[in-house]
């Protein structure tokens, strides 16, 4: 005879859901089931739009910064590419508080107004007479924060695909409790959550290691166009074209991972896949160090001294965005004299590169989405706007440091050091996974309300 304790587990966590049972007219019903997922899918729909206007943006950064302003040099030009991520990193805890005491769709709103007006503006910051480059500086910063209302749409399906547990946690609660904490007000002084407190810890970790993964990804990603160049000798064409192939490729990579992770983690939970993932991460990297007798091409054509200059960031990145036309002039390729590492550093032969790639692609999207699903977990039942801010904020963050770094420490030193350093990095983000791997747990399962 089984005990009452297996019974239990095996029972649906959302009970009977047939017509006519207690749950079907108490918990939730099919109408409010439904309800929830299209608002989820219109929120997943409306991120995804966000994502393809950036992507189409970003590219006409630098031609439309030299049209509209002669001033504008390389420097500046990196400032308007971190105004975004600046103005996400502040608009977004900003948004999840307010999302906390009010409901969602007043700081959505908000939101998607600040964008339009903000694009609106970058759309027309030629028309001025003068101060052309710092009405582009305020439109992207202004974009990004209207861009913060990332938190309030995470937060909100982090609540709605988090029922299950909630439900769970409240066994022991009347009917009457239960349906007043799924279908009651937005305001966290009607609604009684479950007691227990969130572990601080747990959530400071949860947010370095988002942090880690974000900024692994977004120097991989800047750093995939100038290491081709000087590797394989290839134009700024060539170079934009086969890396936005490798790029997409890792996308669908990704899409494959994500549904693979899904399945995975119900058997070894997230935890295992994040430390899975970091992994592989570090051992794609590793792949990446420079090793052999074979050296890249140098580039000698157009030298004026041996000096290495002091390049900064936005000059590193306006390879990304220089017309295909003048690579038709078939100019210097290679490794480029004034970067003194290239007499010595061992090229990165194309397998090599592309095998790294490969992995990373697997890595990423593995540690993206679990570091989401356990910081999400981790918070529990309660209202997660300012958290998911944070977290949001963490990621703003990285996506600014992760090409400055990479960029300094690639022109200055080389590959060897730069994906060393990353190495590094990875290897501390692995101890720190180490440290808290027990912490890492759902709310509930904390506080003793269901089994691990």
């Amino acid at each position: 005879m089984a005990s009452p304790g297996i019974d239990t587990e095996q029972e649906p966590l959302l009970g009977d859901r047939t017509p006519g049972s207690r749950e079907w007219d108490i918990i939730e019903t099919e109408e409010h089931y439904k309800s929830r997922w299209i608002s989820i899918r219109i929120l997943y729909l409306t991120m995804f739009f966000s994502s393809v206007g950036f992507s189409i943006v970003i590219m006409s950064i630098w031609p439309y910064l030299q049209k509209i302003d002669q001033t504008a040099d390389a420097s500046f030009l990196g400032w308007v590419i971190a105004s975004f991520s600046l103005g996400q990193m502040v608009a977004s805890p900003v948004f999840g508080l307010w999302s906390n005491y009010r409901p969602r769709k007043e700081p959505l709103i908000v939101s998607i107004f600040i964008s339009v007006m903000a694009n609106c503006l970058y759309a027309y910051v030629h028309v001025p007479a003068s101060h052309n480059k710092y009405y582009m500086l305020v439109a992207r910063g202004l974009v990004g924060f209207g861009a913060g209302n990332v938190a309030v749409v995470r937060s909100y399906i982090a609540g709605a695909t988090s029922l299950q547990e909630r439900i769970s946690s409240m066994a022991n609660t009347s009917a009457c409790q239960a349906l007043g904490f799924i279908l009651g007000p937005a305001s966290t002084d009607e609604v009684q959550f479950p007691q227990g407190n969130i572990d601080q810890v747990a959530v400071l970790a949860t947010n370095v290691l988002f942090f880690v993964v974000l900024f692994i990804f977004a120097l991989f990603e800047t750093i995939v166009t100038p290491l081709t160049m000087d590797m394989y000798a290839w134009t700024r064409e060539q170079a934009v074209l086969y890396g936005g192939i490798i790029l997409a490729a890792l996308g669908v990579e990704a899409i494959l991972i994500f549904m693979g992770v899904k399945l995975l983690s119900k058997k070894i939970g997230e935890r295992a896949i994040l430390l899975g993932g970091l992994i592989v991460v570090w051992v794609g990297f590793f792949i990446l160090l420079p090793w052999g007798n074979q050296f890249p091409k140098i580039q000698w054509e157009e030298l004026h001294n041996n000096s290495i200059p002091n390049t900064t960031f936005g000059e590193i990145i306006i390879t990304l965005w220089k017309s295909p036309r003048e690579d038709r002039n078939e100019g210097p390729t290679g490794c480029p004299i004034e970067q003194a590492w290239c007499f010595y550093t061992p090229m990165i032969h194309l397998a090599q590169f592309l095998t790294a790639a490969m992995l990373i692609g697997v890595g990423y999207p593995s540690c993206n989405v679990t570091s989401y699903t356990l910081y999400s977990k981790v918070l529990g039942p309660k209202p997660q706007g300012v958290y998911m801010g944070w977290l949001t904020a963490s990621g703003s963050a990285a996506r600014i440091l992760g090409p400055v770094f990479i960029s300094q420490v690639y022109t200055s030193w080389g590959p060897r050091w730069a994906f060393s350093l990353v190495c590094g990095i990875v290897v501390l983000t692995i101890m720190l996974l180490g440290v808290v791997y027990r912490r890492l747990v759902p709310f509930s399962v904390r506080h003793g309300r269901i089994q691990e």
